[in-house]
């Protein structure tokens, strides 16, 4: 996958929201909340050390208390597990490619579970750009298709298929991949 640098800077000047105001439709959030419209563009990658775990049906995929929340305005945060955390015996390298303006070129795996496969359900950047480097090889996981948790919390789905946000008790939108959200 190839993107010109023309490209790649009219992808990234699209957004409205930068992340350095809420908008008046922003929820607000409470005591021990996060707004993601306080989040910024380009995302920022914070180390978070709460205890992550990621089942494919009942079969333990990953589980770590070291993971890296990416945090892009408008979006659920994006949990980063580092590869030692998760089972690779359990992941199947898919042909699925993405591109994101600013992590690069992303790779899908599918996972074999409990209950049989599960396609495109994990991805990551092997050689992420820029500030994203620090996620290069870590895996994403889709709370649409795997459980996730979060210090035992289960993590509800972004909406919209595409992304791969998780959405917790802490977290207050509204999110980008809701309808009506397409031209955030």
């Amino acid at each position: 996958m190839s993107i010109s640098q023309r490209d790649l800077e009219h992808a990234r000047a699209a957004w409205s929201y930068r992340g350095q105001r809420r908008p008046k439709f922003a929820e607000t959030p409470g005591d021990d909340q996060e707004s993601v419209w306080d989040y910024p563009r380009p995302p920022a990658f914070v180390p978070d050390t709460r205890t992550v775990e990621v089942y494919a049906g009942e079969t333990l995929l990953a589980r770590t208390d070291r993971a890296i929340r990416a945090l892009e305005t408008g979006s659920p945060p994006t949990f980063y597990l580092p590869p030692d955390s998760v089972d690779h015996g359990l992941l199947e390298p898919s042909q699925r490619r993405t591109f994101c303006e600013w992590k690069g070129e992303a790779e899908y795996f599918h996972v074999q579970g409990s209950d049989g496969r599960i396609s495109n359900a994990v991805w990551r950047y092997p050689s992420a750009d820029g500030d994203a480097a620090v996620i290069t090889a870590w895996y994403a996981c889709y709370p649409s298709l795997l459980g996730c948790f979060v210090d035992g919390e289960p993590v509800r789905p972004q909406a919209g298929g595409y992304y791969g946000g998780w959405v917790t008790s802490e977290i207050v939108g509204p999110y980008k991949g809701e309808p009506g959200t397409a031209h955030w």
